[in-house]
């Protein structure tokens, strides 16, 4: 890798994120489902290329905002899953009037506010919660969902696509893949209940669709649905390698960190790159303490696959990382190295940073990247 590295910079390997990409997409097809990656995790219109590389041509967002982006880059069937916002309703009509558009909803009240406001078409997916307990109308709400889907089905401007789900209780779980793919098959199960429940109100061919990354990593065979959303898949991260949804080798991202300061007596190392840079999401750590990201070292192909045994952050402020560091780190390293931060959570590391550069030294901007 000869990018300089002066300040926290997100670095991408190209290689494992389209493996991973592709991986998904084949799986996708032979399960006979279709491919609705979630492009929050990511954010980046050059990233999005990679995807339509693999035939993608139906993407995921979590806000108006975001659909609006890859709008603009070419992307007409986009699905905002998030619960509509009613503030937002002169720029969803501005998308529904472009794009192919898949609007969220889990009241009665949204769906009359859209049936009364939207100028153009527009697909709904019930949100519908089969035990993670974010947000959603409950799987075994039969007779809610079918109030609200009554209020859909008289809107001449709105049809009913579907339930819509993300298993995020699938992300508590610690290397267990029978564990994950009994989230799987009860999110099936309470699905095609409440879909049955709906044919027999009289509202037929509903779709299923489904987002947590671990169980479209782990489940073989996702035929059962109609639709898969995952995102996080793009790049992984060390949430999923606890979780089992992937290996370390896997990880496509890491931010590279100088090193300001070290502290033998205190088995710490100080980077420049706190949760202005990672987030301030943390999983915990084999002891309990949290964990922001673990370390690798410095490569020439970005980073060595390895972790560093025992080494992670451990804290952090708006600029500080406090890494807890071994002995043997403590003596290869000095300041002013760079050590390599695998994130946490991706998603959100990306989300701070808005933008990526790659080992040969190629900018992808992320969406809100100003320069």
């Amino acid at each position: 890798m000869s990018l300089t590295i002066q300040t926290p910079t997100l670095i991408l390997n190209e290689a494992i994120v389209r493996r991973n990409i592709a991986r998904m997409a084949e799986k996708a097809r032979r399960s006979g489902v279709r491919f609705r990656p979630h492009f929050k995790s990511h954010q980046s219109a050059a990233i999005g290329e990679w995807f339509r590389e693999e035939g993608v041509t139906a993407i995921t967002v979590s806000s108006v905002r975001m659909a609006a982006y890859f709008a603009d880059h070419g992307w007409d069937d986009i699905t905002i899953a998030f619960p509509a916002n009613w503030l937002e309703i002169d720029a969803i009509n501005a998308l529904a009037a472009r794009v192919k558009l898949g609007l969220t909803v889990e009241s009665t009240e949204t769906a009359a506010f859209l049936a009364e406001h939207l100028t153009a078409p527009a697909a709904i997916w019930l949100k519908t919660d089969t035990g993670y307990g974010r947000t959603g109308i409950l799987w075994d709400n039969f007779a809610y969902r079918a109030e609200v889907a009554a209020i859909i089905a008289a809107a001449p401007l709105l049809t009913l696509r579907g339930m819509i789900v993300h298993s995020g209780h699938s992300y508590r779980i610690r290397g267990d893949h029978a564990a994950i793919r009994a989230v799987y098959a009860e999110t099936v199960a309470r699905l095609s209940a409440a879909r049955a429940a709906l044919a027999q109100a009289g509202y037929g061919q509903v779709e299923l669709s489904i987002g947590d990354t671990p169980t479209c990593s782990v489940v073989d065979d996702l035929s059962a649905v109609d639709e898969i959303r995952t995102g996080g898949f793009v790049f992984y991260d060390i949430k999923q390698v606890y979780v089992g949804s992937c290996t370390v080798e896997d990880v496509g991202i890491a931010l590279a960190c100088p090193v300001v300061a070290l502290h033998p007596e205190r088995n710490t190392i100080v980077l420049l790159g706190g949760g202005a840079y990672l987030s301030k999401d943390f999983m915990p750590y084999a002891d309990g303490t949290p964990c922001y990201g673990e370390i690798a070292l410095r490569g020439p192909d970005g980073w060595h696959t390895g972790l560093v045994p025992g080494c992670y952050v451990k804290i952090v402020s708006q600029e500080h990382a406090i890494v807890h560091a071994t002995p043997e780190l403590l003596a290869q390293v000095k300041v002013g190295d760079v050590l390599m931060v695998l994130p946490s959570l991706g998603c959100m590391t990306a989300n701070e940073m808005k933008a990526y550069w790659t080992l040969d030294g190629k900018l992808l901007p992320m969406m809100g990247y100003c320069g």
